[in-house]
């Protein structure tokens, strides 16, 4: 990196402190904490929700897989879209109803404090994991673009995350994620038209050059629809069912939904959210063709053609923007984990008895744990935002159809509700086993889990009635 770069990332990074320790004065308790006092306005939630989700992964894997590949990747995106309208239509107005700081309350007024612990460890676990490997992702980036080690790389961007968030909470967080969102996705249209100008061929000729190397394509209709998750049946009902579960029963996504003021702006800011996702990565799959064209479609490792892009051939100062970009995509969504993380803590597992002093302290706490398992990860052969929507997919189905059996009127003995839990659970690694696609997975789990609570609750209450009157 050159001077100028330099400058550009370290302003980024003492922009986003200064910025969340002024923020952080606004904060009186630990509503406006956690829930930003529900002043958010829908387009600044809608714009958090596509920062936190997106990531450092549309950096790393998204134009990697138009490298090396198509545009299929859109199909589930089009899925994402019609997820969104299910949670709308039939969670969000539950969660507006009762008033809730953290969603898995609405399972402890159903079924038990014991279960609302269930959900959210279950959720605790998925998110350190998941937001492990996002963290991963960004440092191989920013290792790929600074020269730093990997391990230095994970704690700087971690140190300077957990300060504001620490500091600012949700509304500092949120506010940020709309300001990072603008920040990567002008790194996407810069490598677009950087790379457009350099190309010695008309529009017309670069995409049709890009469609005879079949890089346009993104509807897949041919191959085993339950092994390749790209079919296009698999990918939409795959996307449709992950974005159900993920900004349905994952706290980090329905945390800034919740602090919309209303109903209506909460479902605004979540279906428009789905169209931003669905431009978003059309950005990033065509500044990876672009690249390919570009770099004559030379052989480069997984997950390092756009980092390599960048590092050896844009300009100073423009370098600096797209790492400032990369940063911004890691740090979003870091932050809204950190902060869901310790939502969740304070409100399901210590039953919200927390001063706004110590929902900081157990911030800072779940900041460690995911630095600690940033480090402790380490790259795979699979595409890093494959492996990262796996890890989702193994507890997602369990999640959603806990919610899903709230909203029956059987009243549910708890063992039978935990056994459903568990069935949902390991029959996603039965499922791996046998090379079923992952987008399978969310469908059959959470159908699982639905018939297996009710039939063990079936036998449970026929073996002893007496459970039938003692349940909840």
């Amino acid at each position: 990196m050159q001077p100028l770069d330099i400058t550009i990332v370290v302003l980024f990074l003492v922009g986003n402190i200064l910025f969340g320790l002024f923020q952080g004065k606004g904060n009186k308790n630990t509503g406006d904490y956690f829930l930003g006092g529900h002043k958010l306005p829908w387009i600044v939630a809608m714009l958090s929700i596509v920062a936190t989700e997106t990531s450092v992964l549309t950096f790393v894997s998204v134009p990697g897989l138009a490298y090396r590949g198509d545009w299929s990747f859109l199909q589930l995106a089009l899925g994402y879209i019609a997820g969104r309208i299910l949670v709308s239509v039939l969670l969000l107005p539950i969660y507006f109803k009762e008033g809730v700081t953290s969603i898995y309350e609405v399972i402890g007024t159903r079924f038990g404090k014991g279960m609302q612990k269930i959900a959210s460890s279950v959720f605790l676990v998925t998110r350190i994991l998941g937001d492990g490997v996002r963290f991963l992702a960004t440092g191989v980036v920013v290792q790929a673009v600074t020269g730093w080690s990997l391990p230095l790389s994970i704690i700087i961007i971690g140190f300077v995350t957990l300060i504001y968030t620490i500091s600012g909470g949700l509304k500092t967080v949120v506010w940020l994620d709309s300001f990072q969102f603008g920040l990567y996705f002008l790194g996407g249209v810069i490598t677009v038209i950087f790379i457009l100008f350099q190309l010695d061929a008309s529009l017309p000729q670069i995409f049709s050059s890009l469609a005879d190397a079949g890089k346009l394509q993104m509807f897949v209709t041919e191959g085993n629809i339950l092994v390749n998750p790209m079919m296009f049946g698999s990918a939409f009902l795959g996307g449709m069912f992950l974005s159900f579960a993920s900004h349905g029963v994952d706290f980090m996504m329905v945390q800034r939904v919740l602090g919309c003021s209303t109903l209506g702006d909460a479902k605004k800011a979540l279906i428009s959210s789905g169209v931003f996702v669905f431009m978003q990565f059309a950005i990033f799959l065509l500044a990876g063709s672009l690249i390919y064209l570009f770099l004559e479609g030379v052989p480069i490792e997984k997950d390092r053609e756009f980092a390599q892009f960048i590092v050896n051939y844009l300009p100073s100062g423009l370098k600096g923007i797209l790492l400032a970009g990369i940063l911004s995509a890691a740090m979003s969504t870091i932050a809204s984990s950190i902060n869901s993380l310790a939502a969740s803590t304070v409100t399901d597992m210590l039953g919200g008895k927390m001063s706004l002093k110590g929902s900081r302290w157990i911030s800072f706490g779940w900041a460690v744990v995911l630095i600690t398992i940033a480090l402790l990860f380490d790259e795979s052969d699979t595409s890093i935002i494959m492996v990262g929507l796996e890890i989702a997919s193994f507890t997602y189905g369990g999640l959603l159809g806990l919610f899903l059996l709230s909203k029956t009127k059987r009243n549910f003995h708890t063992a039978s509700l935990a056994i459903g839990l568990v069935a949902s659970m390991a029959i996603v690694f039965v499922l791996k086993h046998y090379g079923l696609a992952w987008s399978w997975f969310i469908l059959i789990s959470v159908t699982l889990n639905i018939i297996v609570a009710y039939s063990v609750d079936v036998v449970i209450k026929a073996v002893n009635p007496e459970t039938d009157r003692q349940s909840n």
